[in-house]
């Protein structure tokens, strides 16, 4: 890794019950810096440099089950009261009352939790990529993904213990990472059996400017040691958070917020999310939506790969509070 990020401190400590491995830098107000998957506490690397040097302390977690983070072997023990709970177990032992967050991807979607059970501690909210997504009573989200997209959309192919992951395996760990972080698909991500992740050896995918070798290797050091059912097992409690969050049904979330996302983001081209996002839906379940960022021409992973972009929106929203 470079100077600048070895000038990232790195700590683990022990909050709800699990080792929580948290990369670090800077003074001021705190941002917590959320990952989505397949990433980790790297994917802010240079949004933790930047809130640094203008006056911000940057806390980025590996999420439970991912990077140098303990991973609770049973799937159970992810739910969105664990992933909660741990970041306000972090909060708590570091004693911050308050912090300013960030969010991608998953990470979003624990985010977003986080401001709904606990908008105390939140002073304002940036998400990237994922929009607030309120809870449908008669929708189950698993079962309805499959109704509209099929077995083979990501999320269902995601479902059954062992099943993805014999197929990363054969693939190899590079290979997956690349196709993953690599795509600017905005169609929703298909995976279909035995060839989810295209042609192997597949010579034609070549990184982008914004993701090097090296980002590579690190990524896939800490997946090759820890292997994926942990991220995984994120995806496969959506069912169960359905189930477990019946009393938040119809809550609007009660945080100032703002969500910077790209055209080609294929959770922005999903069915219904531009119109929820634009026509008031999403004002409506979060009144203190201040504004909806769409920067052209970018694909999901939207803090790597336009990072100026993205530090300049976080740092002019956060300035305000």
């Amino acid at each position: 890794m470079g100077k600048t990020f070895d000038e990232i401190k790195h700590t683990t400590v022990q909050v709800n019950g699990i080792n929580m491995h948290f990369a670090e830098k800077g003074e001021g107000p705190v941002v917590l810096l959320l990952h989505g998957f397949p990433e980790l506490w790297y994917s802010w690397r240079n949004q933790i440099t930047a809130l640094a040097s203008n006056g911000y302390h940057a806390i980025a977690p590996d999420l439970r089950g991912f990077g140098d983070s303990d991973i609770p072997p049973c799937s159970s023990n992810y739910t969105c009261f664990h992933l909660v709970g741990d970041l306000i177990g972090l909060l708590d032992l570091l004693d911050v009352d308050q912090v300013l967050l960030v969010a991608h991807d998953m990470g979003a979607m624990v985010g977003w939790y986080l401001c709904m059970f606990r908008p105390d501690r939140i002073k304002a909210f940036v998400s990237l990529s994922v929009p607030f997504r309120p809870r449908n009573p008669k929708l189950k989200p698993i079962q309805t993904l499959r109704a509209f997209l099929g077995d083979d959309y990501y999320m269902c192919r995601f479902q059954e213990p062992g099943d993805i992951e014999a197929e990363i395996k054969e693939y190899g760990v590079k290979h997956v990472l690349k196709k993953i972080l690599t795509s600017r698909d905005p169609g929703a991500p298909m995976l279909p059996k035995g060839k989810a992740f295209g042609d192997y050896p597949d010579n034609s995918i070549t990184l982008p400017s914004w993701l090097s070798e090296e980002d590579i290797n690190y990524y896939a050091s800490k997946y090759e040691r820890n292997g994926f059912t942990g991220p995984l097992n994120h995806y496969r409690n959506l069912d169960w958070n359905w189930e477990l969050t019946a009393p938040w049904t119809g809550v609007q979330v009660k945080v100032p917020a703002k969500l910077v996302v790209g055209d080609l983001d294929m959770v922005y081209n999903m069915i219904g999310v531009k119109e929820y996002v634009h026509k008031g839906g999403f004002k409506k379940d979060v009144p203190l939506l201040e504004e909806v960022v769409v920067l052209e021409g970018v694909g999901h992973f939207i803090n790597q790969e336009r990072t100026k972009e993205v530090n300049e929106h976080i740092i002019e929203f956060f300035s305000k509070f």
